[in-house]
């Protein structure tokens, strides 16, 4: 069992910038792959950004490529989205999750745990 919490969502505005934290605590961290997905209100969950066990391969959905980055710490058991740029679309709750997978993938379903979400606002 992985246990996932989300820190860090808020209200800002539109060209601001937010560091998003996910605190995993159970098995060992560094086992897993991760991502970021988000879901805005009547829209199905869309991924945003995955990066592998070891930090060194990083994906990103197009719409937030060059403006999002994803990283780890497996030493603080920490997975990080820094968010900059920000445009009121990116409005969603945000997720962290979980994979065994070597890959990281971009589709949610393989994805085994999940934190609770944390909201962002962008007004513009």
């Amino acid at each position: 069992q992985v246990h996932l919490v989300e820190s860090g969502g808020g209200l800002v505005q539109a060209g601001g910038s937010l560091r998003l934290s996910c605190a995993a605590s159970g098995r060992t961290f560094s086992n897993y792959a991760m991502a970021w997905f988000r879901q805005a209100p009547g829209k199905e969950r869309e991924f945003v950004s995955a990066i592998d066990r070891g930090g060194g391969i990083t994906n990103y959905a197009d719409s937030v490529k060059g403006r999002f980055t994803i990283s780890r710490d497996n030493a603080e058991n920490a997975l990080y989205l820094q968010m900059n740029s920000l445009k009121p679309e990116d409005t969603a709750v945000y997720y962290c999750a979980a994979d065994l997978a070597v890959i990281p993938r971009t589709a949610p379903s393989p994805y085994d745990y999940w934190g609770q979400g944390t909201q962002v606002t962008v007004s513009s």
